[in-house]
């Protein structure tokens, strides 16, 4: 789901038209071609801040109520809470709701010092952006009465999208260090025919497939990220230092890239080591609370699973006339860690965002068998009038049985760890009203079967959206 190298990108593009409409002014005036139009970003002194404001109305025939801290607002993906038919104003459909400081400041001719500082918000309710936060609402609520909550990298920090600063060369490439979206999830920015939305995306909407396995490793903390482009081949690395101990919750990923003419290939290797992914608290561990973490309050304290995990994914797009395709196929493998998370009894592991997981209810042995999942993606946007543009999307993904004891090898829904699918079929229409604002109408239908629907108490949902984009 990441927007913010979109943002970037238009920044340096108004920049770059206001430095050629500066030197090539003369020729404009006497050609009949339009001149530009004017450079209306908020830039001063090479720092721009640009930001976008969507919000809209969503039906869902199987819903969670809706939540005040997740910067989805509801569950537009089938998911295991989801009780009842549902109305709601949900924010960040098409794209997240956000404000983005940038800055390029140029040191010498080869080289610039570069940093961003993004924050995600909820229109709807005027919130930062928490994912974690909708996580503890549920905290030993029982299914059937719990509103809509999923894990997340974002967990209500001041910059929890992006807070980094580098240097930017025009040959050597550009290094930058902080917390920064992971290379995948810039790829699935890239090669997402949904565009990484929300409401229409199930690899924009869940951080799985963006975070090679985790949702909370869709960006990464006290990382370390080198990028370069020579003529048509790109490469980047990626790296995340430990900051627990030594050796827990560290990553390593690569990518290599090409484009040429109207086509362009992406591939992608990610290594992430005691990943964490989060739940709410189940009603006995509510219960237990005062014993398995006495220091622990309610609304910070999470369970989680962890897992090592290696994800490998190949993207890539091909633009004929008016339709751009782009699809991708991923596979992750989750096991139990090598070095699983230790800590004194009665303590808690720091999650992201101040949230706690005491070390008493840490599975760190759901992969005994290892669970692998297959992702594959495809899709269409049609440019069908300057203004005007039709997206069509498509998501599979198949799920081996990694269950043991009597479940083993199964391909049912008495248990989670059997083998299963989720589809997902999505379309939705775009109109530009001008530069700055959109509105855009759509959904996204999806089902599971087998053990993606183990205790789900509805295996599909439909989620017609319609809503409106500002972005400045």
């Amino acid at each position: 789901m990441n927007h913010s190298k979109a943002s970037s990108h238009r920044a340096v593009a108004m920049l770059g038209g206001a430095l050629a409409l500066g030197l090539c002014g003369s020729a404009h005036a006497q050609s009949a071609t339009p001149a530009p139009a004017p450079d209306d970003s908020l830039t001063f002194h090479g720092v721009t801040l640009s930001g976008t404001v969507d919000i809209g109305g969503q039906y869902s025939n199987h819903n969670a109520p809706e939540s005040d801290y997740h910067f989805a607002g509801t569950n537009p993906l089938v998911a295991k809470q989801n009780n009842a038919s549902l109305t709601a104003i949900v924010p960040s459909s098409l794209s997240q709701s956000k404000i983005t400081l940038t800055g390029k400041e140029p040191v010498s001719d080869e080289f610039a010092a570069v940093f961003k500082l993004e924050t995600f918000f909820n229109p709807q309710s005027g919130n930062i952006s928490d994912a974690l936060r909708s996580l503890t609402v549920n905290n030993g609520v029982a299914l059937t009465s719990q509103t809509m909550a999923a894990d997340s990298s974002i967990a209500g920090q001041v910059f929890g999208s992006a807070a980094f600063a580098g240097i930017a060369s025009k040959h050597y490439g550009t290094i930058t260090f902080g917390r920064q979206t992971t290379l995948l999830s810039d790829g699935v920015a890239v090669y997402d025919p949904m565009g990484g939305s929300n409401a229409f995306s199930v690899i924009g909407f869940s951080g799985t497939y963006a975070g090679g396995g985790d949702t909370e490793d869709r960006r990464f903390d006290d990382s370390i990220k080198y990028t370069i482009a020579v003529d048509h081949f790109r490469a980047a690395a990626m790296v995340k230092i430990a900051t627990a101990g030594g050796e827990a919750h560290t990553a390593f990923s690569l990518s290599a890239g090409a484009s040429a003419a109207n086509a362009a290939i992406d591939v992608f290797y990610q290594s992430t080591r005691a990943g964490l992914s989060a739940s709410a608290l189940s009603a006995a561990q509510v219960a237990a609370l005062s014993t398995t973490c006495p220091d622990c309050t309610l609304n910070k304290t999470l369970a989680a699973t962890v897992s090592d995990n290696i994800a490998y994914a190949v993207m890539a797009s091909y633009k004929v006339s008016i339709v751009k395709l782009s699809g991708g196929y991923e596979n992750i493998e989750f096991k139990n860690p090598d070095r699983p998370l230790t800590g004194a009894t009665g303590t808690a592991y720091n999650d992201l965002g101040g949230y706690v997981v005491p070390y008493a209810v840490l599975n760190q042995t759901a992969y005994t068998n290892p669970k692998k999942l297959d992702a594959f993606w495809l899709g269409a946007q049609v440019a069908v009038t300057q203004k005007f543009s039709v997206w069509l999307g498509y998501y599979n993904v198949h799920q081996n049985s990694y269950a043991t004891g009597s479940n083993a090898g199964c391909t049912t829904s008495a248990s989670s760890g059997c083998s299963g699918d989720l589809q997902a079929f999505s379309a939705a229409a775009i109109y530009g009203l001008n530069r700055h604002l959109d509105i855009y109408a759509g959904f996204m239908a999806s089902n599971v079967t087998n053990g993606f629907a183990s205790g789900y108490l509805f295996t599909n949902e439909i989620d017609p959206t319609a809503g409106i984009r500002l972005r400045f």
